[in-house]
């Protein structure tokens, strides 16, 4: 029995409902329900009885919850003696733009069950520039990068947490903005917010729609927005994105979702940043 599957049965035990306790463990639903039946499978007993009107717990499920409380109660504690042992830890995390994840909502859940993990660990926070996707990763300025691909993963580990439809960010006034759906063809004309020379060209791909473009070299979200606003270039952004006022969005028909990753150095086996990953995962619903 992993720690972890212990953790999902006693909030599923405790909320007596798989969605609340999905909600309270910031996952979806269906990994929940997968664990939970793993896990009476492993112990060979029925734990909790389902119902239209609930979840309630068997005789069995009741000893476990109070063995699962004890073990999980352990486990906290042995953590902060080695961590009050090893002395002060630290992580730096890479992040792209926004958050990569659409404003930082992603990372606002993400640092409340880290926080939980590791309490006394100082978590760094290091925002990079859209031109480069690795955050700092291979210059080591970061430890682990949340952000989004594809780019060279040479020397880099990298595990995709979820993808998301992107969308081209046009002028609302621009007759384009009324469409319910473009391609890519319908923008070859059009002048693209790119970014410097020099950026990863799988990254510099993906963004320009697979085309070299023209237009002006942006750095930052912000300057993608106001290269639009004020000179009617168009350019991707995630579709749900909210733009800001005087710009749309409107979804792109042939082009592939954007994965949101975590990435961090091949060799590294820091207890950390696989803890980090780890948290991202059940987060985004990549694990």
């Amino acid at each position: 029995m992993e720690l972890r599957t212990l953790r999902y049965f006693v909030a599923v035990a405790e909320e007596l409902h798989f969605g609340r306790a999905a909600v309270r463990l910031h996952i979806s639903q269906p990994p929940l329900s997968r664990a939970v039946k793993q896990l009476e499978a492993d112990v060979g007993a029925v734990l909790l009885v389902r119902s239209p009107a609930g979840v309630t717990l068997t005789a069995a499920g009741a000893v476990l919850l109070e063995e699962a409380r004890a073990v999980l109660g352990r486990a906290v504690l042995a953590q902060q003696r080695v961590a009050a042992a090893a002395g002060p830890r630290a992580i730096t995390v890479g992040v792209l733009g926004e958050g990569g994840d659409g404003g930082g909502a992603g990372l606002s859940r993400l640092a409340a069950v880290f926080r939980r993990r590791h309490p006394g660990v100082e978590v760094r926070v290091r925002e990079a520039d859209l031109a480069d996707p690795t955050c700092g990763l291979h210059a080591g300025r970061v430890d682990v990068a949340l952000t989004r691909g594809p780019f060279q993963e040479t020397g880099l580990s990298v595990q995709t947490l979820r993808t998301d439809p992107v969308g081209v960010l046009l002028r609302a006034d621009d007759p384009l903005a009324r469409s319910a759906r473009l391609r890519l063809a319908d923008l070859a004309q059009r002048r693209w917010f790119r970014f410097p020379p020099g950026t990863d060209p799988l990254w510099q791909a993906y963004w320009g729609g697979g085309h070299h473009r023209e237009g002006p070299v942006v750095r930052a979200v912000v300057e993608c927005r106001q290269a639009v606003l004020w000179n009617g270039t168009v350019g991707m952004t995630l579709l749900d994105h909210p733009p800001s006022p005087g710009l749309a969005v409107v979804p792109l028909s042939d082009m592939p979702p954007s994965p949101l990753v975590a990435a961090w150095g091949a060799g590294n086996t820091d207890v950390l940043v696989r803890s980090f990953v780890r948290v991202a995962a059940g987060v985004h619903g990549g694990g």
